[in-house]
């Protein structure tokens, strides 16, 4: 368990529990994951009902609060995307998914095929200068960049944000978790396409991998945090 809350940069957790911050602010970064457009889009998700739908948006509409925020107080944006290459299926989430072994793929509900719309951002993007990570499997650590990138970044710590919760989120954050990063999961800035996936989620991940907070609390922990940095006691 992490050290109880003292000083500035303290951080309320979902559950009211009193935290630090997992590291100094400047050690930090918001990783942003799979918001795109076939995850994220209702064009996209005709078999998503309307309470997954309000959960996608808004959480959509808090990743980019998040991102703006975080962008304010100086703290690192990760973009992780999915993006699947033609020439390569991944076999056993086709089995899975029970799509036949000489059925013509990607087809066209296939998401995140790489160049195509369900590829895109949707609802924020990256600016230029912020790193962005391609993917191929659930987690953003499993097969790219993305562990260098943070360890050549300093960051020690991060906020994961994005899509879904159960799914590339909560895999990113057990493998950030394990490799090393102190990890915590903006509860408002995540949803799965069933609200009750996304809260039994976030108690698992509360239990085991990360601290759950709200993105109001974490943007006032950095605000906290970057205000005792510029005006030492």
């Amino acid at each position: 368990m992490s050290e109880p809350l003292v000083g500035p940069g303290g951080l309320v957790a979902a559950d009211g529990s009193a935290w630090a911050l997992p590291g100094p602010v400047e050690q930090g970064a918001v990783v942003v994951i799979d918001v795109q457009r076939s995850f994220a889009d209702p064009a996209f998700l005709p078999w998503v009902g309307a309470a997954g739908l309000e959960a996608v948006a808004a959480a959509v509409a808090t990743t980019a609060r998040l991102v703006a925020g975080a962008r304010e107080q100086g703290v690192p944006v990760v973009w992780v995307a999915l993006e699947q290459d033609p020439s390569e299926p991944w076999d056993t989430s086709l089995w899975l998914r029970r799509v036949p072994a000489d059925a013509v793929w990607p087809g066209a509900d296939e998401p995140c095929v790489a160049g195509t719309p369900g590829a895109q951002w949707f609802g924020v993007a990256p600016e230029p200068a912020e790193t962005v990570v391609r993917k191929t499997r659930y987690s953003g650590f499993v097969g790219t960049t993305l562990a260098t990138e943070l360890q050549a970044a300093g960051v020690t710590w991060f906020v994961a944000a994005g899509l879904t919760t159960e799914c590339c989120v909560g895999s990113t954050v057990w493998d950030g978790f394990q490799r090393g990063w102190r990890t915590v999961v903006a509860s408002d800035a995540t949803a799965a396409y069933d609200p009750d996936v996304h809260t039994t989620t976030l108690r698992v991940l509360a239990e085991n991998a990360a601290v759950v907070a709200t993105t109001d609390a974490l943007l006032d922990a950095f605000a906290a945090a970057r205000h005792a940095v510029a005006v030492p006691a």
